[in-house]
């Protein structure tokens, strides 16, 4: 067992989950409220019965699966069936799936009566890596990446490598983007650990790492307002390019895989206005490019995609807000960036092989 100290609160490595029942039996709440989706009720809720035997009274709550529903209106659903349950302000809220899950389920518990006690348990590796800790609550709105939420800490997250068996390589991948983001904006060597690794193996240690490098950050700057904002690389871009795909495309991609196409685009104006040197900016296309596949758009799209980054949280004083690299492991961030050089890094990624 690891653990890393965060914002007054553990994250918890350990694969049994005996630290989870241990904090369930010592913690004196009224009522357990387990929120699922329809994956991590057929798939993980099993996983965590096993792990929890001791504990027996608690209450399910069920939502549809996907980004698409994390929305007010799945959490209006949420907040009824805590009313329906009778929860009071001394209930827990375990968030158990992936980064839809702990996003909502987290905000839900946070607005709830004014806010009650929760603890993630993430099921997905990019909900282990990255929205499961830091307390960055939040819904969608209409395409709009968690533009509601708040900033909650969880009382403990708890990560078992067990779930990730759960998984497919897809959904691996996907995680696997916030790992390469780490090591590009803070961490060389775990950048090029990365690149070493034979996907969909992602040993622990990595994911221990990953987290480390996230908590880092957050412990310094618990609110985003300056160093924090370097988790954000890949982001501007990436939202847009997620939040377009899920309205458009029948098979709409996954967080990691628009993340990928956001860092190259943001490598690209990296190199164009901070510096990055042009080997390394190959280097990280290469590399991206080789772990996932090319997103087919065309220009047409360029406007619906410039109006999601005008809405981006990160924007100041209608300023395009951007993390870049300086170098690979070396980030700035509050770089404000025309949309001339948007669209160029969006062309640029475009006739990428072409």
């Amino acid at each position: 067992m690891k653990k890393i100290k965060s914002l007054g609160y553990d994250v918890v490595f350990e694969d049994n989950l005996n630290e989870l029942q241990s904090f369930l039996i010592d913690h004196d709440y009224s009522q357990l409220l387990i929120l699922v989706d329809r994956n991590t009720n057929d798939h993980c809720l099993p996983v965590l019965q096993a792990s929890i035997p001791d504990i027996v009274d608690y209450d399910i709550i069920e939502v549809d699966p996907g980004e698409e529903n994390k929305n007010i209106d799945f959490c209006i659903g949420v907040w009824k069936t805590m009313l329906d349950f009778g929860a009071d302000r001394k209930a827990l809220m375990l968030n158990l799936g992936g980064g839809v899950v702990t996003d909502m389920g987290g905000f839900a518990a946070a607005t709830y009566k004014r806010g009650i006690d929760f603890i993630n348990v993430p099921t997905t590796l990019l909900s282990q890596v990255d929205a499961s800790v830091g307390g960055k609550t939040g819904i969608d709105l209409d395409n709009v990446k968690n533009i509601i939420g708040t900033f909650s800490q969880p009382q403990a997250v708890f990560i078992s490598t067990a779930f990730l068996k759960t998984l497919d390589d897809r959904q691996i991948r996907s995680g696997f983007a916030e790992i390469i983001k780490h090591g590009l904006i803070q961490d060389k060597a775990l950048y090029q650990k990365c690149k070493s690794l034979e996907l969909p193996v992602v040993p622990n240690e990595i994911v221990f790492e990953s987290v480390q490098i996230k908590n880092n950050v957050i412990t310094i700057d618990p609110k985003e307002k300056g160093l924090r904002k370097i988790l954000n690389f890949g982001h501007t871009i990436g939202h847009a390019i997620e939040g377009y795909s899920l309205e458009n495309d029948q098979s709409p991609l996954l967080h990691g895989e628009a993340i990928a196409i956001g860092m190259i685009c943001e490598a690209y104006l990296s190199f164009k206005l901070n510096n990055l040197e042009e080997a390394e900016l190959e280097e990280i296309v290469q590399y991206l490019s080789s772990v996932y596949p090319k997103y087919q758009f065309d220009q047409s799209i360029y406007p619906i995609l410039l109006g999601l980054m005008r809405n981006d949280k990160k924007n100041e004083n209608n300023q395009l807000g951007f993390s870049l690299l300086r170098s690979i492991g070396d980030c700035d961030f509050n770089k404000y960036v025309e949309e001339a050089d948007i669209i160029e890094s969006l062309d640029y990624y475009r006739n990428l092989n072409s």
